[in-house]
């Protein structure tokens, strides 16, 4: 079989013809499927390997010691023989790979030939064609998950266990510094953790990908951008926890480290950075610094790795292999997406020319993988899946009808349930120039209350009365999800103003059919329920911030909570998803601060109960600009419902769930506290809705812009059911 080797001493790189190892108790022999290059750790001792001896030597001081205290022991000649024999002889390369189990030794039932497995291990999960691997150190591949996305495994534990030393909470922010592998992966478990995460690397090409896998800003170590980000996120006090996944002899990322923390903050080392504390900075905050020792506990261990010896989980809950096991979950449940790091995919037989042109720059890459002979072909790269944004075609049919100026805005409600009853008509009775004239309901008793309490002229359950009612000028549509289309639809028919809540549409064809009313009447006078933008409180921050020049980075985070049990939001066959049914809110607000519509959309999500599972949507803008909307109803009760950051230009816009705003930048820009009830712009939005009826002017919010907005939620859906990021194609 074929072995890539090293000769540390000359730094030849080869591949070599070597035995096939023989299939020990107590282990598997695994066929390599593919194997991941590490473009850290590997390429550190690649490089190392082609340096002099004096170089060698000023690289590795600790086994310069070792030598040093050889010499005292045993003497020069002996010492010399020693050190020479260890470094003119040929090391392995490797420690992360999926492959196919090939043969099964004593003592292993969890595994059988023709399994799927990941491998980990300095000396057993190699770049080589055939590896024994003992039993704690593989873990079977999920069904589903890609091969070739299985072979991070290792390299994924590496960062699962430095964020597991981090002991994050949701809610914390973070810095990571260095976003190379092991960097971009912490980005994503911080992520899905419900962490905000800033994060640091002097390649503006990989905080680029950190943002689009999650991250709320990224910047150069020396960026004002990233010190005004930690700011912001945290009111000043500095991040909860620093991760140190960089490497090389700068002392820079301690430092930044020490800077950006808070008060008795964490420091969690997971690469091989220089290590000199400035102990004024790390004394006077009582820095708490941890190591994380490579892909978990039993990592050294003897008894452990080669003997197989496992630790109670009531002692040690997450040790190597389970480690590994939680990765490979996380991976197939698409909580962490491995996929935009994969630069390159190499031949095997072509090995050494692929580490040659990393070590000279020719091949610049996050991850590069082997592939082996016989391994399933990596998928093709397939055009991505496209969600069409249909265009709006005005018909010829009647203008808006001409109305006296004096003449009260008469109104029919749809629907008089608990949004309608709590958050527009209490703005809407008993107001100047409006009258309520009609509520239709599905039931009697309902349609009663509501014109009992509110002063609505007349209840009925009969809708077509009602659209037929010449003297009603605008209809609001405040019924169940899975209507609000084809009333709409029927409304537009009817030449009324509409008022839908959220959500236009459920489906494609839905979204379709109201188009189609509106070209073939003529009526295109909709507005949607996006009550965000008008909130006074954004529009203000948004007004502070000024006019944006270059591409912005958004992060929103709803903490939406569980559901009740019953509630007719988990009716997702008829009603549709949560975020179906609310999503549109959060786009809208993104869309309308960037002053733009998104033109992809990737979604992943955690598997949960009814009312449970948590989504992490990306949104690409033109521009370059991305939002990050994190959807979480695993959070408690008692944080925030909605924070909100937009990065741009070094400045910073912060929304802490409508009760404060703030604008960093050279001057700092901070909203009174609201004392009184959140204010989401329900009454600003109703005021700019009858304006709109009442001087038959524009609509508040172009149409083009809602039926994106409502394309953009749509694509959330499906962007999970494919798995891969969703353009939006304007029709």
């Amino acid at each position: 079989m074929k072995q890539v080797v090293q000769n540390y001493k000359s730094g030849e790189l080869a591949l070599l013809d070597v035995p096939v190892p023989g299939c020990k108790p107590d282990g598997v022999l695994v066929r390599s499927g593919y194997s991941l290059i590490s473009t850290g750790t590997e390429l550190m001792k690649v490089s190392e390997a082609g340096m002099s001896m004096l170089g060698k030597a000023r690289s590795r001081p600790d086994q310069v010691a070792k030598v040093v205290q050889s010499v005292a022991t045993n003497g020069v000649p002996a010492t010399y023989r020693k050190v020479m024999g260890k470094l003119d002889s040929y090391t392995p390369l490797g420690y992360s790979l999926c492959g196919v189990v090939e043969q099964v030794g004593t003592g292993i039932d969890d595994v059988s030939v023709g399994d799927l497995v990941a491998c980990a291990g300095n000396e057993h999960a190699l770049h080589a064609e055939l590896n024994w691997v003992p039993k704690n150190l593989y873990a079977r591949v999920p069904d589903g998950l890609a091969p070739q996305h299985a072979a991070f495994g290792t390299v994924g534990s590496i960062a699962l266990q430095g964020v597991r030393r981090g002991e994050s909470q949701l809610g914390d922010v973070a810095l990571v510094i260095g976003l190379g592998l092991i960097g971009q992966l912490v980005v994503q478990l911080l992520a899905a953790s419900g962490v905000r995460v800033v994060g640091v690397d002097p390649d503006p090409v990989r905080c680029e990908l950190a943002e689009r896998l999650g991250a709320a800003a990224c910047g150069a170590p020396d960026s004002a951008a990233v010190a005004s980000s930690v700011a912001e996120l945290t009111n000043g006090h500095g991040v909860d926890q620093v991760y140190l996944a960089a490497g090389g002899a700068s002392n820079q990322p301690v430092e930044l480290a020490a800077r950006m923390s808070r008060d008795r903050g964490r420091v969690i080392d997971i690469g091989k950075c220089r290590l000199d504390l400035p102990w004024n900075a790390y004394y006077e905050k009582e820095l708490d610094v941890r190591f994380s020792r490579s892909y978990g506990p039993g990592r050294y261990d003897p008894s452990y790795e080669l003997e197989g010896r496992d630790y109670p989980i009531g002692y040690v809950r997450w040790t190597e292999r389970r480690n590994l096991a939680c990765f490979l979950d996380l991976l197939a449940l698409g909580r962490v997406d491995v996929e935009p790091l994969v630069s390159h995919i190499a031949d095997f037989d072509d090995a050494v020319e692929t580490y040659q042109r990393l070590k000279d720059g020719d091949l610049k890459a996050v991850a590069v993988l082997f592939r082996y002979p016989g391994a399933a072909e990596h998928p093709a790269k397939t055009d991505p899946p496209v969600v069409a944004v249909p265009a709006v075609r005005r018909g010829g049919g009647a203008a808006t009808p001409a109305r006296s100026a004096t003449a009260p805005v008469r109104l029919a409600f749809v629907g008089a349930g608990n949004y309608a009853t709590s958050m527009l008509l209490p703005h809407l009775a008993g107001r100047d120039g409006v009258e309520l004239s009609t509520v239709v309901t599905t039931t009697a008793l309902s349609a009663v209350n509501a014109q009992r309490k509110f002063g609505f002229a007349e209840a009925t359950t009969d809708l077509d009365a009602a659209l037929g009612d010449p003297s009603i000028d605008a209809v609001f549509v405040v019924t169940r999800h899975s209507s609000h289309a084809e009333l709409t639809r029927r409304a537009l028919l009817a030449g009324k103003t509409v008022f839908v809540e959220k959500p236009l549409a459920l489906t494609e064809d839905e979204l379709t059919g109201v188009l189609a009313a509106v070209e073939e009447s003529g009526n295109d006078r909709i507005q949607v329920g996006f009550n965000r933008r008008f909130a006074p409180l954004l529009r203000q921050a948004r007004k502070q911030f000024g006019v944006r020049t270059g591409p912005a980075s958004v992060r929103y985070l709803v903490n939406a909570g569980r559901l009740e049990h019953g509630s007719w939001y988990l009716q997702q066959d008829s009603e549709g998803s949560r975020f179906a049914g609310e999503g549109g809110h959060f786009i809208d607000t993104v869309s309308w601060l960037l002053a733009a519509d998104p033109v992809s959309v990737y979604a992943v999500a955690t598997s949960g109960d009814e009312g449970g599972g948590d989504l992490q949507v990306v949104l690409r803008y033109p521009g370059g600009s991305t939002a990050t909307l994190s959807y979480v109803t695993s959070g408690p009760a008692s944080y925030p419902k909605e924070t909100l950051d937009l990065i741009a230009d070094g400045k910073v816009l912060r929304l802490d769930d409508f009760v404060r705003a703030s604008v960093y930048g050279r001057k700092r820009w901070t909203s009174p506290r609201l004392s009184k009830a959140r204010d989401k712009g329900q009454r600003a939005e109703l005021d700019a809705f009858l304006k709109a009826v009442r001087t038959g002017g524009p609509m508040p919010v172009p149409l083009e812009s809602l039926v994106a907005t409502t394309a953009a939620t749509l694509a959330v859906q499906a962007g999970l059911v494919g798995g891969a990021p969703v353009t939006l194609a304007r029709a």
